[in-house]
């Protein structure tokens, strides 16, 4: 068998799972098994170079989940390297009466080259990089990645409303908040395995100090009472390979320790290295280097100083701000815009055509000369990218091609304002600032916020427009964080939701028909013009959106019409046959998959009184008194505030000769109430009766 069966025959039974394992095995061996001097270097040297990997890798990891098993690989380098104290104090104490390279030649390197042989040299170098470990460092990142766990977990739910209301407003699809989501997870539980591996670290530093001490009391004893040496011979000997190896030990832990420093203090929203970040924003302006370097040649000439030293980066800090100010004009010579040729002369003016009247834009957006920027994609502008993707979600949910969004600027608005029109008709228009970003308070919020106070255009919610510096903080407190651009397409999106009933036409209807007709033919053929028009087809279509029923299923709504309509061409009643083939969509839309649907019903005698006082013939108008309609929208404002606070959909279940009306009644007093008839629940779905609108007392 060739070495690539072997290899395949080895993934295929499971054997690259075996790794960690094996290494926490070796770890034991070490532990457990006297390892010749040999072996000590080999494993010394891996550590060493384990160390400067990981260094490395922190360094020019972009961000930190980026590099996620680093909690995982800083604990399993302490146990190796307390595997490897364990081993090293074994030999020294065995083999240490013997001097040189008893313990192997790395630690006699360490305690001869590195501390010149003289221990008290080498007990002040290894204190100071101890203190430096773990006063410093260790207790430093430890402290941070505290803080950076405990931020990360608070801000979790705004992040995940942000992602949800990127999700609504069609600018993300499913995949991609799935993804989103899984990275906040992926964050919250990197920071917070850093803060537990950081307490490895630490203890690691203290573990340091311990073994050191204990290896030198225990090889005097061992020296001068069982190899009776004199007390300056077995201080040399086991003092100095006592501090090699303890050096040994605790330079790789430095570097580990400045790992985690490093990695739980970076920024998390570059994309840059951290060499690249340094040079970006250390050397950007020319200012500081001059001034530095004034400074240093000012203390250069001063008698007495280092005068060399001094001068010498003096010069090196103004040649770099030289160069630097050299870079930036030469950009920005680049960048200067070649002035614009003279205009050609006006043509001749032509006679009027009726080329020149231009009908008006069914979806317009008009913005203030500050929001241009927003959508000028040279500019860096994201929200005609944004506008494209509620144009696709709200396609895809409503059931036909919304229009394009035709995008102009009007000087006759506020620098920050824009308008959206529907037929050339504005219906909605607010106030946004490009330059800040606005958090929104989702009814629960942990703090306030310094900022510009005002309301979401979208849902009027509070909200404060902020700083993008506070981002993180709001998203701690609980609020939602969205940036202008997403304010706007927010904003459009309810806009057109509301108002899709508007926006389907007869051409949209062809094109709903000529789709159709590729799979169903014969439906299409029977239906228009044979048994309606396209122009009641259309009606019935629009009566379906104005109550929120997407269009979708057009199959359905189709043969429904088709069966129905040689019936009746009454368009009111083939809306409600519509809606009873529609069940199940609307039912699925309105509470979900539950089985269970809580209700609220009219008392008997109210929903008598309603349906005898039906006037046939005036489109489904009611007569009674004013004072009943009003006492009947406050107890359904009451109910409905009730299942809001409950966290239920609020559904009023009518009969089915009042649900037209009730649903215009409610339509524009009670946005969040839904009504359904009896006969559009579903054969497997059950009713819960949650209240019971009764009649007003006083009445008769």
């Amino acid at each position: 068998m060739d070495s690539a069966a072997i290899l395949n025959s080895m993934k295929a039974s499971g054997m690259r799972g075996l790794g960690a394992p094996i290494v926490l095995v070796m770890l034991l061996v070490m532990v457990v098994i006297p390892l010749p001097p040999l072996a000590l270097d080999i494993f010394f040297t891996f550590n060493i170079a384990l160390s400067l990997i990981v260094v490395m890798v922190v360094v020019y990891t972009m961000r930190p989940l980026e590099f996620s098993v680093f909690p995982s690989l800083l604990l399993v380098a302490t146990l190796l390297r307390l595997a490897l104290n364990v081993a090293s104090t074994r030999v020294v104490l065995l083999e240490g009466h013997q001097g040189g390279d008893a313990a192997g030649k790395v630690i006699e390197a360490f305690g001869a080259f590195v501390i010149g042989g003289n221990y008290a040299v080498g007990l002040v170098v290894f204190a100071i990089l101890v203190i430096i470990n773990f006063v410093v460092v260790t207790k430093g990142a430890g402290r941070v990645s505290e803080v950076s766990a405990r931020f990360t977990l608070d801000a979790m739910p705004g992040k995940q409303m942000a992602i949800d209301a990127d999700l609504n407003a069609g600018l993300i699809d499913q995949d991609e908040a799935r993804a989103r989501r899984e990275e906040v997870a992926r964050e919250a539980d990197f920071y917070g395995s850093m803060d537990g591996a950081s307490k490895f670290v630490r203890g690691d530093a203290v573990a340091g100090i311990l073994i050191l001490f204990i290896n030198i009391l225990g090889g005097l004893a061992i020296g001068m009472l069982q190899h009776d040496l004199d007390l300056s011979t077995a201080l040399r000997f086991y003092a100095l390979l006592t501090i090699g190896d303890g050096l040994v030990a605790q330079i790789p832990s430095l570097l580990l320790s400045t790992s985690a420093a490093i990695i739980v203090t970076r920024v998390t929203s570059s994309d840059e290295d951290m060499g690249s970040q340094i040079l970006s924003q250390l050397f950007t302006n020319p200012k500081a280097l001059i001034i530095t370097a004034s400074v240093l040649a000012m203390m250069g000439v001063i008698p007495g100083m280092p005068n060399f030293a001094f001068l010498t980066l003096a010069a090196l800090a103004g040649a770099g701000a030289w160069w630097i100010m050299q870079k930036q004009t030469l950009q920005q010579v680049t960048a200067t815009v070649e002035p614009m040729p003279e205009p050609p002369p006006p043509p001749e003016q032509k006679e009027l055509t009726w080329d020149d009247v231009q009908p008006v834009d069914i979806i317009g957006l008009e913005v203030g000369y500050r929001l241009i920027p927003l959508v000028d994609k040279n500019q860096g502008g994201q929200l005609m990218n944004r506008i494209k993707g509620v144009r696709k979600k709200l396609s895809k949910e409503l059931g036909f091609l919304i229009q394009p969004v035709h995008i102009r600027d009007n000087l006759d608005l506020s620098p920050g304002g824009y308008r959206i029109s529907l037929n050339g008709v504005a219906i909605g228009d607010a106030e946004i600032y490009p330059d800040r970003e606005l958090a929104i308070n989702p009814g629960r919020v942990f703090g306030t916020l310094q900022g510009i106070e005002t309301t979401d255009p979208a849902f009027g919610l509070e909200a404060v427009w902020i700083e993008s510096s506070q981002r993180d903080q709001a998203q701690t407190f609980g609020y939602t964080v969205v940036d202008a651009s997403t304010v706007v397409a927010t904003h459009l999106s309810e806009i057109l939701q509301s108002h899709a009933h508007e926006l389907i036409g007869h051409e949209e209807v062809q094109q709903l028909m000529d789709v159709l007709s590729r799979s169903a033919p014969k439906l299409v053929e029977d239906l228009v013009p044979e048994v309606l028009t396209l122009g009641q087809l259309l009606k019935v279509l629009q009566n379906l959106l104005a109550e929120g029923v997407a269009i979708r299923d057009i199959r359905t709504i189709a043969e429904t019409l088709a069966e129905f309509g040689t019936q009746s061409q009454d368009l009111g009643a083939l809306t409600a046959k519509t809606r009873v083939a529609l069940s199940r969509s609307i039912v699925q839309q309105l509470v979900g998959p539950v089985e269970e649907i809580p209700v609220v019903v009219l008392d008997p005698g109210l929903e008598q009184i309603l349906q005898q006082t039906i006037q046939p013939g005036q489109d489904g108008g009611v007569g009674f008194e004013p004072g009943l309609a009003e006492q009947l929208q406050k107890a359904l404002a009451e109910t409905a505030n009730q299942q809001e606070t409950a966290g239920q959909e609020s559904i009023l279940l009518v009969a089915a000769p009042i649900r037209t009306w009730m649903a215009r009644f409610v339509k524009h007093s009670i946005p969040g109430m839904s009504v359904l008839s009896y006969n559009e629940i579903p054969d497997n779905r059950k009713i819960k009766v949650v209240a019971t609108v009764g009649r007003p007392s006083g009445e008769t």
